[in-house]
């Protein structure tokens, strides 16, 4: 436990170095310095700042008392007493610091020894005693064990802990560590024994969809099990248990819920643009991971931080569901690790052979961008798995992610876009040749030649996270390049028919109300048209909505398609079209209880459904986002192919196998 509150300084540490968080005093109390992954910056930076803006109301609506208190709970080398005291925030205030005894004997060593910081608390003349390790003026560190109530207790009232004024105790993923006996003692003693006081909590929550597996085995790997998840598994769950504790006023939300509603939106702009990042499923999935909670009693007027200035709806309504789908490890007859991956691409060239390229994933053992590419074959209802022969393997692949391949005839498929890193320009276009005529019955029988295009591409398919489908204008077919992202542009709006025989951008007319831009949204042909579906906006925010970009005799027009109930917002979600019916696979979407299945909308009616899935058959947890699906129409047969992403500080996961879904009795009751 006390190793995860090291981790988590360091970490810190790393986000105030890039500008995430205005900390000076980190490095001082942490010394090391590692550079951690944008994603964990991000992550750190939503806790400092749920925690700076809740310590911050409660300074600003006790300013009238003439003394209150911070106590502090499992603070390890936390930097809030300095960063408080530095900008003048603590007239009349006194920090209680309390930890492992270890710990806090290291501290009070560190700040003893370090000038800039012994300065700020002033001289104490003499040494901490017993349990203090160090006094100041307004600041006491205490060693003690949390979970040794009684202990505690004495300390605090030893280190002159007033009961009777306003009082905001701090417990940052602390709480969760101990026995749920002693932490809900702990939290009914802080009610019972302070006439006026607040509590705010910040902690995991959600443990039992796949991303919350993922990070539970993380915390069980460190030897610091998630303790309060089972018994306080939402934010529900942890409103009664402060309400049964006898506090009289509380709020929680989720970290999704305070970046969107509680933080400016100049400053999520200044956060977004600090490094380049292309990592937002796994960025949502942690924020609807962790919540952050006030509670309070005895407050006048009442404490209330967390109540948004903005009238966002409230995320947590659960999705109704109009039935399940049963998820099924596909029937293999060989077992090749190649489909662990994700931001890869996967296309049916031929009837019942599915080509998978690119992606970052699982390749001799470690992880990369994928070289290889990968084939699956179904022959006597088994599929088989292998690796496709390239015709020239010196050719480059770029090793590229998010980018599409559309397949133009039974030997040819266009590969555009796509990128290697998030700060590296996209990629253009690469032709994918293969054998006309192939009764391809095993995987060593499909050969790929790559064929680059000179030049490259138009500019336009410089992009990733884009979609490109078929279009026909006039009896002519074309590619409709749409949307995405580049390395100077964190979202695209615009659009271009690419003529599949010269492969030169071609205008055509287009009219309508033009979608709102996005990425990582879905694309399906549909009547000579596209069916556009959610996708991720301009401020990091998911898309609800569905367009269908409709042939006219001169060009083309944008039309809403109305849907009732209206689609629930995602983004990196599949999508495909059958009999009239579009169906919307996986997905990121901000309604934590639940992840998203599958949805489907009838293009006739409007009628919007959602199933979930059910993986009761898989041993492991399946991350349905950053996927591909391939729908085998005769079968009704849908095909899930890799998956998952880099878990914020928790590990990768990546989808073990590819899984298959029957939809055949949800599209009959249509």
């Amino acid at each position: 436990v006390q190793g995860t509150g090291g981790s988590s300084a360091v970490s810190k540490c790393s986000a105030a170095a890039r500008g995430y968080i205005q900390d000076r005093f980190l490095q001082l109390l942490v010394g090391r310095r590692r550079r951690r992954a944008p994603l964990v910056h991000r992550g750190y930076y939503i806790r400092a700042r749920a925690v700076g803006h809740c310590v911050q109301d409660f300074l600003l609506k006790t300013r009238s008392h003439p003394r209150t208190q911070i106590v502090s709970l499992g603070a390890g080398f936390d930097s809030l007493y300095f960063r408080l005291k530095d900008v003048g925030l603590l007239h009349h205030t006194v920090v209680y610091e309390v930890d492992f005894p270890n710990v806090a004997c290291q501290k009070a060593t560190l700040i003893k020894r370090t000038k800039e910081l012994s300065a700020l608390v002033g001289d104490t003349g003499g040494e901490g005693l017993g349990v203090i390790t160090f006094s100041g003026e307004d600041y006491k560190l205490l060693g003690v064990d949390l979970s040794e109530l009684s202990e505690l207790e004495r300390a605090l009232e030893e280190a002159g802990l007033d009961n009777e004024i306003p009082t905001l105790f701090i417990a940052e993923v602390v709480l969760t560590y101990m026995e749920n006996s002693r932490s809900d003692a702990l939290i009914q003693w802080a009610a019972e024994h302070f006439s006026r006081a607040c509590f705010l909590l910040y902690e995991q929550m959600h443990p039992e969809d796949p991303f919350g597996r993922v990070m539970q085995q993380h915390f069980r790997q460190m030897n610091s099990a998630l303790n309060s998840l089972a018994r306080y598994p939402d934010c529900e769950a942890q409103q009664m248990r402060f309400f049964e504790k006898g506090w009289t006023e509380c709020s929680v939300m989720d970290m999704n819920e305070f970046f969107t509603c509680c933080t400016p939106e100049d400053e999520q702009q200044r956060m977004q643009a600090l490094e380049p990042f292309d990592e937002y499923e796994e960025w949502h999935l942690k924020c609807s991971h962790y919540f952050v909670l006030t509670a309070s009693k005895g407050m006048e007027p009442s404490w209330t931080p967390l109540l948004s200035n903005m009238t966002v709806p409230h995320c947590d309504g659960p999705v109704r569901t109009a039935g399940s789908i049963t998820a099924a490890a596909c029937p293999m007859h060989s077992e090749v690790s190649g489909l662990r991956r994700y931001g890869h691409h996967s296309v049916l060239i031929k009837p019942n052979v599915i080509l998978t390229t690119g992606g970052f994933g699982e390749e001799d053992g470690h992880h990369c961008r994928m070289r290889n590419f990968h084939v699956l074959i179904k022959h006597a209802g088994y599929w088989k798995a292998g690796y496709v022969k390239k015709e020239n393997p010196d050719k480059r692949w770029d090793e590229r992610l998010y980018h599409t391949v559309s397949c133009l005839s039974n030997s040819l498929a266009l590969v555009v876009g796509g990128r290697t890193s998030p700060s590296s320009a996209g990629l253009g276009m690469l032709w994918l040749k293969f054998p006309e005529t192939c009764n391809a019955s095993e995987p060593d029988d499909i050969t790929v030649e790559l064929v680059s295009l000179q030049p490259a591409a138009e500019p336009a398919a410089l992009r990733w996270r884009h979609s490109t489908t078929e279009v026909i204008f006039k009896g002519e077919k074309y590619l409709f390049l749409y949307g995405g992202r580049s390395a100077t542009e964190p979202v695209l709006g615009d659009w271009c028919f690419l003529h599949t025989q010269e492969l030169s951008c071609i205008v055509i007319p287009v009219e309508g109300p033009v979608p709102e831009s996005r990425h990582s949204h879905s694309a399906c042909s549909w009547k000579g048209g596209v069916l556009i579906a959610g996708g991720l906006g301009a401020a990091e925010q998911p898309l609800g909505s569905v367009f269908f970009l409709r042939e006219l005799e001169h060009g083309f027009q944008w039309q809403t398609v109305e849907t009732h109930p209206p689609p629930s917002p995602r983004y990196s979600h599949t999508a495909h079209v059958h009999d009239g019916k579009l169906l919307l696979v996986g997905g990121v979407w901000f309604h934590s209880p639940s992840v998203p299945g599958i949805t489907v909308i009838d293009l006739i009616t409007g009628l919007c459904l959602d199933y979930t899935i059910n993986v009761e058959r898989l041993e492991w947890p399946l991350m349905l986002h950053n996927h591909s699906s391939v729908f085998l129409p005769n079968e009704k047969e849908l095909l899930l192919i890799g998956g998952g992403g880099n878990c914020f500080s928790f590990g990768t996961h990546l989808n073990l196998e590819p899984v298959s879904l029957s939809l055949s009795n949800i599209l009959a009751s249509h």
